[in-house]
């Protein structure tokens, strides 16, 4: 057998609120190693890069949890098929600078560079943009190791693959995956402060650049911040509800804005401008918690007022809210699956017994919109309600069944979404 690396003492997540009670945490470092360690192993989960809020990487005391980034990097760029092959442990920021060498780009980025790529479309991570999808919708195949040591091959037009590579890890251990590129382009990044939620036109807003954010510490009513991307492709900013920022802002009042990406609009590579956050620096120190929610576009505005009724309560734990759009997929288990979506991202102090409280005051608001919560973050919705907003988990479920029999890829988090039983989705 092919050793692989074993880590020693707790790992835990990015933010440090969560450790992993895994009995054995494995970094393997060839394809061989991993195959061996799956096919041994009772109960497996492998981990991204830790950006996780909650317990959906962790296997449990009886489990192993297992590391990709490990192996061997792939970046394979076809420049004639406008397709890059990349394996599963492999950050965006990795992936975005070997793309950008070839003339070629992703259609779109999240906030943050540092995820890795398998576990940001396995949790259906997104950036912003009304006609933007989620990352995962960028994906043409998907490699996955079994829980017996074999490996597969889903691509696009398998009729398994709307539920492949959204899967919450639930199917295999994801080696790599193939994403579509397009030509490489320009963005500019304009900034705007102190945009007014009465009377606001929220989707001529969000149509206003390619990807738009609003960001509010819900202190006051409105934003405080908005963030257009323009590609330098596309018309010119015209933005007339709000002023031009005067100097670079960071989205949690107090950073430096030195951690974020270049504003002002000056133009530069649509990998150094769509992130928030530069890849050089760490985004900020962790000290937080995170939720994320996703409603129907249509109910926005209607949503924004619900929240500004608590914002008090909201306030008071609060670093940042950022509001986002994102175009609908067909993943099954896409938080934005079969809607255009608005994301209502929260990013908490970290102090778990001051912010579950008002992550349920939260949720009680929101809860007449069928809000899908981000499977990464911190949320207090019972599985069963959550499960009855995905229209195909039943499919889901029997696509794991037939690549999973035993369940050796699920732990708690993900039988709670798959099984009748309630188990609270922290434990």
């Amino acid at each position: 057998m092919t050793k692989a690396a074993r880590t020693a003492g707790p790992v835990t997540n990015w933010a440090r609120t969560i450790t992993y009670t895994a009995k054995e945490v494995h970094r393997p470092r060839t394809l061989d190693a991993l195959r061996a360690l799956v096919a041994a192993g009772a109960r497996v989960r492998v981990l991204g890069s830790g950006h996780s809020f909650n317990r959906i990487a962790d296997p449990g005391a009886d489990g192993i949890l297992v590391s990709t980034a490990g192996l061997p990097p792939v970046l394979e760029v076809d420049t004639a098929a406008r397709t890059v092959r990349v394996s599963g442990g492999v950050r965006y920021a990795e992936l975005a600078d070997a793309v950008h060498a070839h003339g070629l780009a992703l259609p779109n980025m999240a906030s943050l560079p540092h995820i890795s790529v398998a576990g940001s479309v396995a949790t259906g991570t997104h950036g912003s943009g009304v006609g933007n999808a989620p990352l995962a919708s960028a994906v043409r195949e998907v490699e996955l190791v079994l829980a017996d040591g074999s490996t597969v091959t889903i691509a696009r037009g398998d009729a398994r693959f709307d539920g492949a590579v959204t899967s919450l890890g639930a199917l295999g251990a994801v080696t790599a995956l193939t994403l579509d590129l397009e030509p490489a382009y320009a963005v500019e990044q304009h900034l705007f402060t102190e945009l007014p939620l009465e009377n606001l036109d929220f989707n001529a807003v969000m149509a206003a650049g390619y990807s738009v954010s609003l960001f509010t510490d819900w202190r006051e009513p409105g934003f405080r911040q908005v963030w257009v991307k323009r590609r330098t492709d596309q018309p010119a900013v015209r933005f007339p509800w709000a002023a031009p920022a005067t100097e670079p802002l960071h989205p949690v009042p107090g950073m430096p804005a030195t951690y974020c990406t270049e504003q002002l609009g000056a133009p530069g590579p649509w990998h150094e401008r769509l992130p928030h956050f530069r890849a050089e620096f760490t985004p900020s120190s962790g000290e937080e918690i995170q939720s994320e929610y996703l409603l129907p576009r249509t109910a926005a505005l209607e949503a924004l007022y619900a929240i500004d009724g608590i914002r008090s309560a909201v306030a008071g734990v609060l670093q940042t809210c950022e509001v986002r759009t994102v175009a609908a997929d067909t993943q099954w288990l896409s938080p934005a699956h079969g809607r255009d979506s608005v994301a209502l991202h929260f990013t908490w102090v970290r102090d778990e017994a001051a912010v579950l409280p008002v992550v349920r005051l939260l949720e009680e608001a929101l809860i007449r919109f069928d809000p899908r919560p981000h499977w990464g973050k911190v949320y207090e919705i019972p599985p069963a309600v959550v499960r009855r907003r995905y229209t195909r988990v039943n499919d889901f479920r029997t696509l794991a069944r037939s690549l999973d029999p035993a369940g050796k890829f699920t732990n708690t988090f993900v039988r709670n979404i798959l099984d009748d039983d309630f188990i609270h989705p922290l434990s």
